[in-house]
């Protein structure tokens, strides 16, 4: 997985498979699903991510964890 921020659009995008998508969904509250040819998802964004509070301003710390290694 990985993740970009684009800050001047406020937009977090967690790109789930290197895989163009092929349709996407548009869900309440700012969040956009894509899903490639298969049907699985590929990306969600998260607009205005700033004003979520999911980025601060000049910074962006993420951690990812494996299942299991709590």
């Amino acid at each position: 997985m990985r993740v970009k921020y684009d800050p001047e659009a406020d937009v977090l995008v967690l790109i789930l498979r290197d895989e163009p998508p092929v349709d996407s969904v548009e869900e309440p509250g700012g969040v956009i699903l894509s899903y490639g040819g298969d049907g699985q998802p590929v990306s969600v964004e998260l607009l205005n991510a700033s004003i979520r509070k999911l980025v601060t301003a000049g910074e962006l710390s993420v951690t990812l964890e494996q299942a299991g290694t709590r």
